[in-house]
């Protein structure tokens, strides 16, 4: 599954999930068919030095990054804010 090119909406939407607290990196994986390694190569190059220094300490060792660390407890997150569908309509509060 492995691409050697990646179009650049695809890249920003790996920037993005690997920026997501809760995406783990085996979720690029699946989708991309990028290993973590290659996630933090693709960051470091497509990211300015301070940007990346930031992100890379924000998400070394965190355990919601490493679906092996993760327990079953953390599972998704829903703001309860957020609207829920019913009806093929968004319901209004």
């Amino acid at each position: 599954m492995k691409r050697s090119v990646l179009s650049e909406q695809e890249i920003d939407r790996i920037i993005e999930m690997a920026w997501e607290d809760r995406t783990p990196f085996d979720a690029i994986l699946l989708q991309f068919g990028l290993k973590e390694a290659e996630v933090i190569a693709l960051m470091r190059r497509e990211m300015k030095p301070s940007s990346w220094r930031m992100w890379r300490a924000r998400v070394q060792g965190r355990a919601t990054k490493h679906s092996a660390l993760r327990g079953f407890e953390v599972g998704r997150h829903k703001c309860s804010m957020q609207r829920q569908i019913t009806g093929n309509k968004i319901s209004k509060r």
